[in-house]
């Protein structure tokens, strides 16, 4: 798969990402780990939730640098521009979407389910387009690099991390909890099952070991480097 392809990928995986949050932020049953910190900031000052993602995001960032220092890899600094993009997306999709408030917690639970296979979608063709990692998936990875914890468990950290630092967050600034709710554990606990499903029926691994993005309908012939539709 081109480089360009791959960056069309990820690109793609931003803006799902984004609807995801978004929508997950709509339903009124919390926010999504990565966002609570930015949307409790978002409700007390007057900056975008898109502004205040971009401001985490670099925190992170430079984590991710004073953390590796010389084993940091200078690619990485990608995630800037990315991030601004993603930032812009966020924005964008909560103005597209800001008319859309579901007041019936059928409704509600339903537009959370979408939120989060929006997101899972978004996460799964980040990881198949396998260009750079958005600042928060960077930073902790860079721990898991520095001091060799497990990926499962350092991601469990992180969110819980989140979650607790937006709910103090919130009880100093408003002394009520805001966008911590049912939500943000259903997301936290499905967005994963659900990106795998996603990685699982829309990439294959190709002769190099590399995720190539397909649709299920189709075959890939790794010998010859093609995708081939199903006749039977």
């Amino acid at each position: 798969m081109s480089l360009k392809k791959r960056y069309f990928l990820f690109i793609c995986g931003l803006f799902f990402m984004s609807l995801g949050i978004c929508l997950i932020i709509k339903s009124s049953l919390g926010t999504s780990p990565i966002s609570s910190i930015p949307y409790i900031l978002s409700l007390k000052y007057a900056l975008t939730l898109g502004a205040f993602t971009f401001i985490v995001n670099m925190v992170f960032l430079l984590c991710q640098i004073l953390i590796l220092q010389r084993q940091f890899p200078y690619i990485q600094l990608l995630q800037i521009p990315m991030t601004i993009l993603f930032s812009c997306f966020i924005d964008l999709t909560m103005f597209l979407l800001s008319s859309f408030n579901p007041d019936i917690y059928t409704f509600k639970i339903m537009t959370l389910l979408l939120g989060c296979l929006a997101l899972a979608l978004g996460v799964a063709l980040q990881i198949i387009g396998n260009v750079v990692m958005l600042a928060g998936e960077g930073f902790m990875y860079s721990i898991v690099k520095k001091w060799r914890f497990g990926v499962g468990y350092t991601k469990t950290f992180f969110d819980i991390s989140l979650v607790i630092l937006a709910g103090a967050l919130s009880q100093v600034y408003f002394n009520e909890i805001h966008g911590i709710r049912e939500g943000t554990l259903i997301s936290a606990c499905i967005v994963g099952a659900f990106a795998r499903f996603f990685i699982q029926h829309l990439s294959i691994i190709d002769n190099k070991g590399c995720l190539i993005f397909h649709l299920p309908f189709k075959n890939y012939n790794a010998k010859n480097n093609q995708t081939v539709i199903r006749t039977h």
